[in-house]
C-alpha cells in the first residue's frame, strides 16, 4: 500500500514541484492550496504524513496544525518562510514535528519526510524479536505509559500525545533517575545531530509539561537539571 502524503500550500508552483518529487518516490500525494479543503481531506483519508505551509488564504498553518492533532497523530513538517526562532518553537508546541524554511532544497524535504515516517512507523509497530523482551509498560506515581499501544494515561486521565512527545516521555521514563541531556534526546528521539542552540527539545518538554498539568515552578515528572538535562526521578 502506497503512503499518503498531504501537502497544502497556497503557493502552487512550491505544491506542484513537491508533488513531482514525493509521486517520483512511490508516494500517494493529496495536494491543497488552503487548509478548508486539506481539513475535509484529512477527514477522508487515512493519511502517512501532512506537510504543511505557515501562510495559507483561509487559516494559518499553526491553526490547521492544531486542527489535526484534535484527532490524529501522524507526522507534521511545517513549511515557512520565516526564519524567527519563535516561529519555529510556536509550530512545535503545537504538535508540528518538524520545521523546515523556504526556500529549500526539495531533496531535504523528501529526506526529512522519509525520517518522520520511520520514527512513526517504529514507533507505531509491534517489535517482534527472540531478543529478551523489552519493557512494554511504565507506572511512576500515577503515570502509565504503554509503549505498544502507544497510549499514557495520568491518575486514570487519558492525555493526547503526538508520536514526538510519546517518544520523548518513554525516553525518560525508561531512564527514569538518571539525567538525560537535551543532545542524547535530540539524537534518540530525532535520529539526527544535535546543533547548538537547537530549541526543538525544550519547546517539546514544555508542551509535555503542559499536557502532564505539570506546574511550571517545580514539575513533578519532568525535572530540568540545569547545565545537564531532563531527568524523572
Amino acid at each position: 500500500m502506497k503512503e499518503k502524503i498531504l501537502i497544502v500550500d497556497d503557493e502552487s508552483e512550491i505544491a506542484d514541484l513537491v508533488e513531482v518529487y514525493l509521486k517520483n518516490d512511490g508516494y500517494e500525494v493529496f495536494k491543497y492550496y488552503n487548509a478548508t479543503d486539506a481539513l475535509e481531506c484529512v477527514g477522508r483519508e487515512t493519511l502517512s504524513i501532512a506537510i504543511l505551509d505557515v501562510m495559507l488564504p483561509d487559516m494559518d498553518g499553526f491553526t490547521l496544525c492544531q486542527r489535526i492533532r484534535e484527532n490524529h497523530l501522524f507526522p507534521i513538517i511545517m513549511l515557512t518562510a520565516k526564519v524567527e526562532d519563535m516561529d519555529k518553537i510556536t509550530g512545535l508546541t503545537l504538535g508540528a514535528d518538524d520545521y523546515i524554511t523556504k526556500p529549500f532544497n526539495p531533496l531535504e524535504l523528501i529526506a526529512r519526510v522519509k525520517t518522520q515516517l520511520r520514527r512513526y512507523t517504529r514507533y507505531n509497530t509491534a517489535d517482534v524479536s527472540l531478543q529478551e523482551p523489552e519493557i512494554e509498560e511504565i507506572d511512576i506515581r500515577g503515570l502509565h505509559i504503554a509503549k505498544k499501544s502507544h497510549k499514557c494515561f495520568l491518575n486514570g486521565e487519558e492525555l493526547t500525545l503526538t508520536p514526538m512527545e510519546f517518544n520523548i516521555l518513554w525516553y525518560l521514563c525508561e531512564r527514569r533517575g538518571n539525567v538525560v541531556s537535551s543532545e542524547e534526546l535530540f539524537e534518540a528521539v530525532w535520529g539526527e545531530k544535535y546543533l547548538d542552540n537547537n530549541n526543538t527539545v525544550m519547546a517539546h518538554i514544555a508542551r509535555l509539561r503542559e499536557k502532564l498539568h505539570e506546574p511550571a515552578r517545580k514539575p513533578k515528572f519532568v525535572k530540568t537539571v540545569w547545565g545537564c538535562g531532563y531527568t524523572i526521578e
